[in-house]
């Protein structure tokens, strides 16, 4: 028999029906149709009584590297039910809301997103975990997040912000499991110094290259990158720190939007989710989009992947998210595409895919 090939199973999941009020956010697709290693497959136990049992990661990176980090971004984005921050008109859509309505509204707050009830941190538990289980220190803060579950519930936050952890899962799902390849670890500060070494003519296998934002037209598959404490406004200033830790924050570029001058990007430990980001953008002198800087998101580092271009709207072409989204006769059905049309992006379609 056939082995039936993911635009198969976004064709069937297509027309299903859209999800209920009260619904958890969608699974993930299955392993046979899109090879991710579940991060919840990276571990065992309960809440209570979790270890790491799977560390590893592959180092062969995909043949179509941008592609394959820009989907499996996205398809965690879909587990955590969608969730958006819009940096550029200070609104959030958090976690789950797409699937509580059938008209998705965002909300102009300042206040911290709410820590997930205890059905939501069991049901994710198992994730973040996997997502620690593939850095070095990833053992020893599951162990203690056990304690911590165990005292007080499931709704308890993590031990240690998991924004890099996630970073480092993705990249580890991508093929780029070697260090010199992507140095996995618990704080973004880590991989960025490694892609200022490659730009500085060391770390020939590093993936990555830093560049001042403003330097290189940002792609689908590079990363964006802030830092607060301290406030880094150039990688001159990085730099002169090397080495030493700093508290910063990396996120996935999954779209880039020329005609709305916007950058959409996936990161983690964001509104306590893995979530999507609208960033600010403007045109360079050659015509491209990079990065803009602004008081809300102080970009000091933009990580070129150096690997082959693709779409610069590939969130619309992403198969991945075809599979959640729907199509034209039940678009406006699925969270996903609700989410989708408030942002004003095309929902992806199976048709778009098979004609590639």
């Amino acid at each position: 028999m056939m082995k039936p090939t993911l635009h198969t199973l976004v064709a069937l999941l297509l027309w299903a029906p859209m999800p209920s009020a009260g619904q958890l956010p969608p699974e993930r697709l299955p392993a046979d149709l899109f090879d991710v290693l579940a991060p919840s497959e990276r571990v065992e136990g309960i809440l209570s009584d979790m270890r790491v049992v799977q560390g590893r990661c592959g180092t062969s990176p995909a043949a179509d590297l941008r592609r394959r980090i820009v989907d499996v971004a996205v398809q965690e984005w879909a587990f955590f039910g969608f969730p958006v921050l819009d940096r550029l008109n200070g609104a959030r859509l958090l976690p789950g809301a797409a699937l509580q309505a059938r008209r998705v509204v965002f909300e102009n707050t300042t206040r911290r997103a709410p820590t997930p009830s205890a059905r939501e941190g069991a049901r994710v538990g198992a994730t973040i975990a996997g997502y620690w289980a593939v850095t070095p220190e990833g053992p020893g803060i599951v162990e203690a997040q056990t304690r911590r579950w165990e005292r007080r519930g499931a709704g308890t936050r993590w031990n240690a912000p998991w924004s890099a952890a996630f970073i480092s899962w993705v990249m580890c799902e991508s093929g780029l499991g070697s260090s010199g390849q992507f140095r996995r670890a618990i704080a973004h500060w880590t991989y960025v110094d490694q892609a200022i070494r490659a730009r500085d003519g060391g770390e020939a296998a590093s993936a990555y290259e830093a560049f001042d934002i403003g330097e290189r037209v940002v792609e689908p598959g590079d990363m964006l990158c802030t830092s607060s404490r301290p406030r880094y406004r150039s990688l001159a200033e990085r730099r002169r720190q090397m080495g030493e830790g700093a508290r910063s924050h990396c996120d996935i570029v999954v779209q880039v939007d020329g005609d709305e001058e916007r950058i959409l990007a996936i990161g983690g430990n964001v509104l306590r989710a893995v979530s999507l980001k609208v960033l600010p953008a403007r045109r360079s002198s050659d015509g491209g989009l990079v990065a803009r800087t602004t008081s809300s998101v102080p970009f000091y580092a933009h990580l070129k992947l150096r690997s082959e271009s693709i779409g610069l709207r590939a969130l619309e072409e992403s198969p991945v998210l075809a599979a959640f989204a729907g199509s034209a006769p039940n678009r406006s059905a699925t969270p996903a595409s609700r989410v989708l049309d408030v942002l004003g992006v095309d929902t992806p379609r199976a048709e778009r895919q098979d004609e590639r």
